[in-house]
């Protein structure tokens, strides 16, 4: 495995969370979670209740500010049995970062201490139906009214919206005049406020988290929900997308171990013609190929996290991770399936699971043909 990348200090707090994870959450429920399309709000609770969200926030805010490998480390773990799960905890933790560095002081009162005890929960609303990769392209409108905005349009593909107690980050246009990135600006919503309607999607990945279309009419959030400077969020956006990319790979390289360790499992006892499927040629070898990828997808999110929590400028390491670890996963599913045969396509299997959701992670948070264009942009190209 990795453990010489790690140190003993790395390696035990991983195995606190994996211990955790099997003992307190088990790959059962998660299953469960999944087939159900049910929000995991018993495990996030429990996640909360070990004080693991005060990694992402600062001791004056009432958190215990790790650095990011440590948070990597966390994740990667509580995304082992599923990319959708580990979700359920990333994708607030997009929001606590632009807030922890870019939020005023109320709003640092007002949502970090309750975000660390669980209380509230949040969710990011970029994508639309006609601005996906193009982000610039964002045409949902907040418009100054008095002493806030008001807020229309819809956005796409906002996962855990609908979760209880949920903030959305909208990033919306407040100044149709400006350039297309200069007229964009980040506001907290939220998602009981008036006006907000919105359609959970039966996606085909994410039934656990779940994704939703988000409609906003005449919604009216007051001046302070603006998260920075007004016209600042495609900087806000652009910091946000490089931590979401980092973190998603983190989970997407745990399922890929996962992916393995299940198939290995199954081919060391399932027998054919009196051995052992894992004694042919033509398995062991898939196997070792399905370790060494997902050891490569490890390595490389563990390059790109070390890199930022030295400060440098690290954005072809995060896309190379991203990129990597999304590919991996569907890939080494992809062969795990084939190993198990027909026991691959039941769900107690998992691996039609980890597959499902290795599609979707070439897609979420910047397409692999995203990736590989901005670590070609980063090569000069």
């Amino acid at each position: 495995m990795d453990d010489f990348l790690l140190t003993p200090e790395q390696i035990a707090w991983r195995d606190t969370v994996r211990d955790f994870v099997d003992k307190s959450i088990t790959r059962e429920y998660v299953r469960e979670c999944d087939q159900e399309r049910r929000y995991p709000y018993e495990a996030y609770r429990k996640v909360a209740d070990q004080g693991w969200f005060g990694l992402l926030v600062p001791e004056e805010d009432g958190g215990t500010g790790f650095d990011l490998f440590a948070v990597v480390l966390l994740l990667q773990e509580l995304g082992r049995y599923s990319v959708d799960f580990g979700a359920a905890f990333a994708v607030p933790a997009f929001t606590v970062g632009n807030i922890v560095h870019h939020g005023t002081a109320e709003q640092r009162r007002r949502y970090l201490p309750d975000f660390v005890a669980g209380d509230v929960r949040f969710s990011i609303s970029i994508t639309e139906p006609e601005a996906g990769s193009d982000v610039a392209a964002v045409s949902t409108r907040a418009v100054r009214d008095g002493d806030g905005f008001l807020i229309n349009g819809v956005k796409m593909y906002s996962s855990a919206a609908h979760a209880d107690n949920n903030v959305m980050c909208v990033l919306a246009r407040t100044d149709p005049d400006a350039g297309r990135r200069d007229g964009l600006s980040l506001l907290l919503v939220p998602a009981d406020t008036p006006g907000i309607s919105m359609t959970r999607l039966p996606t085909v990945a994410r039934r656990a988290t779940g994704t939703n279309q988000v409609f906003f009419d005449d919604v009216r959030v007051p001046h302070e929900a603006l998260v920075g400077e007004a016209g600042g969020g495609w900087r806000l956006i652009t910091e946000h997308l490089e931590f979401e990319r980092l973190t998603m790979a983190a989970i997407y390289a745990g399922n890929a171990q996962q992916a393995v360790a299940d198939t290995v499992a199954y081919a060391t006892t399932r027998e054919q013609f009196g051995r052992p499927i894992s004694k042919f040629q033509v398995i062991k070898h898939t196997l070792a190929q399905m370790q060494t990828d997902a050891d490569i997808a490890s390595q490389l999110v563990y390059r790109a996290a070390r890199s930022l929590d030295l400060g440098r400028t690290s954005l072809r390491e995060v896309s190379m991770a991203n990129l990597m670890a999304a590919e991996l996963l569907y890939k080494v599913a992809g062969e795990g399936m084939q190993i198990l045969g027909g026991a691959a396509q039941l769900p107690e299997a998992d691996l039609e699971r980890y597959w499902r959701e290795g599609k979707q992670a070439m897609v979420g948070g910047g397409t692999s043909q995203i990736q590989r264009s901005i670590i070609a942009r980063t090569m000069g190209l």
